[in-house]
């Protein structure tokens, strides 16, 4: 494809119109039953849940907001999302719950509403003393319906990660930074795979294995993604970002031959036999183009990036739902596991979705002004 389609400004702009509708109208359809471990039905669909859909989703409309000048009516949306919520209460402290707040800690910079200051402070105490955790001081993925004991997931580091780290530097509380940092390298000592930079879907200390070797193409989004997002979150060692960075390098120059001719990456990134995903595909999108912008990379990453963006345009339907979406994927302990994920729309494809379109938005009007 060209380097940008002519028209591509304005179809960025009414696209993300439209994901914002999605997002907000996502409602839960019955598909889908995941009773929590104390009880309460799991909602991972609707948008008025509080899950890790729905964080990723938060995280998605917050930057949004900002790159739109703090526009009111998407600042009502956030506001009010959040709001409810802490009028219903907050469910109980895991790995998951602990996404949505992500956008809050972004959001709560810019209106500094002290309800939210204490529910942040609140939950960022407990994560801190109360959250399991594995050999390496490494958060263990417990989520609502299952204690993963002794297990890291690639998923820990977007949900859990990038709030410390987030929070840490816009509340002066740089011990939370400091951990941010701890959970990104020993996740990386687990993870990441030596052979050829990308990175495993998990780790167990028990028997220490990867589970099914699986790269697995959401997992590894959610480190590219995570990694450019938190290097302009915090302020960083510069000995801890220079090595996540040169891991982020490592893990693009795997990537980047692995794109399909569509602008995709498949589900099983070494398995052009498995499907196409558009939410890892938004996530490489963003991160790639987001990497090149800081100059982590070089213009190949951009290329890519662009490729990559105008395949995830085209799985938006005329309602503004992200087709091609791989639903939540739990831990796969063989490759067929992922083979056979179902495709439903989420607010974390919404969201992911969000964050490429705004990211490439960003290059198209930095490249005009030149």
């Amino acid at each position: 494809m060209a380097d940008v389609i002519p028209d591509a400004g304005d179809r960025i702009g009414a696209t993300l119109d439209r994901l914002v509708a999605g997002l907000t109208t996502l409602s839960h359809d019955g598909r889908f039953d995941e009773p929590n471990l104390d009880g309460t039905a799991g909602d991972y669909i609707s948008f008025d849940a509080w899950e890790w859909p729905q964080g990723v989703g938060m995280f998605g409309l917050v930057q949004l907001w900002r790159a739109k000048g703090n526009d009111p009516a998407l600042g009502r949306i956030i506001g009010g999302w959040y709001r409810r919520a802490l009028d219903r209460g907050l469910p109980a402290l895991n790995v998951n719950t602990t996404a949505p707040m992500l956008g809050l800690a972004l959001y709560w910079d810019q209106t500094r509403d002290p309800a939210f200051r204490a529910a942040l402070d609140d939950w960022a105490d407990r994560l801190m003393t109360q959250a399991g955790r594995t050999g390496f001081a490494a958060f263990q993925h417990d989520v609502s319906d299952k204690l993963n004991a002794h297990e890291l997931w690639d998923d820990t580091l977007y949900m859990v990660g990038l709030f410390l780290a987030a929070y840490g530097q816009v509340s002066g509380r740089r011990g939370l930074v400091d951990e941010a940092e701890r959970q990104f390298l020993s996740h990386a000592h687990f993870l990441a795979d030596r052979r050829t930079g990308l990175w495993f879907h998990g780790w167990t200390f028990d028997g220490r294995h990867n589970f099914a070797d699986a790269l697995w193409a959401r997992g590894n989004a959610w480190i590219t993604a995570g990694f450019v997002d938190l290097f302009e979150l915090a302020d960083l060692s510069p000995a801890v970002r220079d090595h996540l960075a040169s891991l982020l390098r490592d893990q693009v120059e795997a990537l980047l031959p692995l794109q399909a001719s569509s602008g995709m990456w498949h589900t099983l990134l070494a398995e052009p036999g498995s499907y196409a995903e558009t939410s890892a595909t938004a996530g490489f999108a963003y991160g790639l183009l987001k990497g090149a912008r800081l100059r982590l990379g070089d213009d190949r990453w951009r290329a890519a990036g662009l490729r990559a963006l105008d395949a995830v345009i085209g799985a938006v339907d005329a309602q503004g739902v992200v087709g091609g979406v791989s639903y939540g994927t739990r831990m796969g302990h063989d490759l067929q596991h992922y083979r056979d994920i179902p495709i439903q729309p989420t607010a974390y494809g919404q969201s992911l979705a969000i964050l490429a379109l705004v990211e490439g938005r960003r290059h198209l009007t930095e490249r005009n002004d030149r």
